[in-house]
């Protein structure tokens, strides 16, 4: 037995950090899909506290955020509040632009701001013709359904600034490793919950005397801030910044594809075009070692 268990070991190996990131991105926009249809039961707002809300609950008992603050030095505790504040802005302006546009267009958006984090990281020839790749893909993509609605692109633009803030600062708590990273990622989103709860509150209290609502909320943030940070996480602590933004390419890809399946937003050969260049240029990438 002992010696199986030992082969067992030295033949096992440790989860690929893309493979994270590929669940993340699944999950990065299948629950917003949902959200959307919460949004005439509960209101934009609502949802984005809903969302905040349930997640902060669910990485409480793992992570003891309070535990996390008060053994924080003066930085980590502003960096808390610094990602804690982002994720709260960001969720709301998000949901206010999927209100507005289609979830293809704002992922496309949300991306736009990472293609700086990802040719600030280039180091070679073959990760630069993987992001012209990636970047061509999401081109096609962009065009998929635009939109004159200027405060849904508003929404969406802010949303993508602070998709690029969200990025940094993760990679900034992931440094300690995934496990002090998801630690720091719990004691944030409580943060972020005493942010969104004047912001959102009045709108999802009307969820209150609905439980099927109440758990159609827990799910959304289960499926949107739980799942996809805790895999972001993960491959956040094992790849460069710019590798991980040139993955970001993906979301379009994946939003495009969700969306088709859960709001019957159907793509066209265009978009799959595109969806093959995204994965071209992923496939064709090689991250840097990690200093």
């Amino acid at each position: 037995m002992t010696q199986i268990q030992a082969t067992g070991a030295r033949t096992a190996r440790p989860i690929p950090p893309q493979a994270w990131f590929g669940v993340s991105a699944i999950f990065h926009y299948l629950g917003p899909s949902f959200a959307v249809l919460l949004f005439p039961a509960v209101g934009v707002l609502g949802v984005a506290w809903l969302r905040i809300a349930s997640a902060a609950l669910l990485f409480a008992p793992a992570t003891r955020p309070w535990r996390t603050i008060a053994q924080a030095g003066a930085r980590e505790r502003w960096l808390l509040v610094a990602l804690g504040a982002c994720l709260a802005l960001m969720n709301c302006s998000f949901y206010l632009a999927l209100d507005r546009l289609p979830i293809s267009l704002v992922a496309t958006i949300e991306f736009v701001g990472t293609i700086g984090l990802a040719l600030y990281g280039l180091r070679t020839g073959r990760n630069l013709l993987a992001l012209i790749l990636a970047m061509g893909g999401v081109f096609l993509l962009i065009d998929v359904r635009w939109s004159d609605n200027l405060a849904g692109l508003c929404w969406a633009a802010l949303n993508g600034v602070l998709f690029v803030l969200y990025v940094v600062l993760g990679h900034r708590i992931a440094r300690a490793g995934a496990g002090a990273g998801i630690e720091r990622l719990g004691a944030a989103m409580a943060v972020a919950f005493l942010f969104i709860f004047p912001i959102g509150a009045l709108q999802a209290f009307k969820a209150f005397d609905h439980p099927v609502l109440i758990l159609a909320g827990v799910g959304v943030g289960l499926c949107s801030s739980v799942i996809p940070y805790v895999c972001d996480q993960l491959a956040m602590a094992r790849l460069p910044r710019a590798s991980f933004a040139l993955l970001l390419t993906l979301l379009p890809a994946s939003a495009t594809l969700i969306g088709a399946i859960v709001l019957a937003q159907i793509p066209s050969l265009r978009d799959l075009g595109g969806i093959a260049l995204v994965m071209a240029g992923v496939g064709l990438h090689r991250p840097a070692e990690i200093k």
